[in-house]
C-alpha cells in the first residue's frame, strides 16, 4: 500500500492502482475485512465461450456487475470485427448494475449504449450470441428505469445466447 495524498491506494506487482478491497453483490467497495462475493481476476482471460456460459451464470444469480467483468475481459482479449460486441454486452451488463445499485441515469444511459451497439451485430452474431435480444432486453430495462418503475431487474432476463447454443 502507498499513501497518496493521505489516501491508501492498492497497488498491482507493477505498482498500478488496483483496488483490492472486497466487494458486494453490487461490486461496491467494502471495508477493507469485510467479507466479500468471489471477484472475478483483473487478469482473467476468457475465451467467448467460456465467457458466455460464465457471464450467464452470474446473471442468472443476479450478480450483473462480475458478469460485466467477465465480459470486458473477452472484450479487451477480442479482434475486430467481433471487439465491439462484446464491449456492447459489457455496458448492458453494467448498466444492469447501475440499476440495481439505483442509478438510473446511469443505467439508461448504459443500457442504450450497449443496445445499440449489440444491435449492429444483427440476428447472426458470433460465437451464438443473441445480440438482438440482448439489445431488446437493455432497451426494455432501459425503458422501464426512466419510467419511474420500481421493480427490481431481473438480470436473468438477459440471455446472451441465441437459443440452441447452450
Amino acid at each position: 500500500m502507498s499513501e497518496t495524498a493521505g489516501t491508501r491506494r492498492d497497488r498491482n506487482p507493477e505498482g498500478r492502482a488496483q483496488n483490492q478491497r472486497p466487494r458486494d453483490r453490487y461490486g461496491r467497495p467494502l471495508p477493507y475485512g469485510s467479507p466479500g462475493v468471489p471477484r472475478v481476476p483483473d487478469d482473467a482471460v476468457f475465451t467467448p465461450e467460456e465467457g458466455l456460459t460464465e457471464a450467464q451464470r452470474l446473471l442468472d444469480e443476479g450478480y450483473a456487475f462480475h458478469a460485466h467483468e467477465v465480459l470486458e475481459a473477452v472484450w479487451k482479449a477480442a479482434t475486430e470485427p467481433d471487439r465491439e460486441l462484446w464491449r456492447g454486452l459489457a455496458q448492458i451488463a453494467v448498466g444492469l448494475t447501475h440499476a440495481q445499485r439505483g442509478n438510473r441515469t446511469g443505467a439508461a444511459r448504459l443500457l442504450r449504449r450497449g443496445a445499440a451497439r449489440v444491435a449492429d451485430y444483427g440476428p447472426v452474431a458470433p460465437d451464438g450470441v443473441d445480440a438482438l435480444g440482448a439489445a431488446a432486453f437493455g432497451r426494455e430495462v432501459a425503458e422501464r428505469v426512466d419510467s419511474g418503475d420500481e421493480t427490481p431487474i431481473d438480470t436473468a432476463g438477459l440471455r446472451l445466447r441465441r437459443e440452441g447454443k447452450g
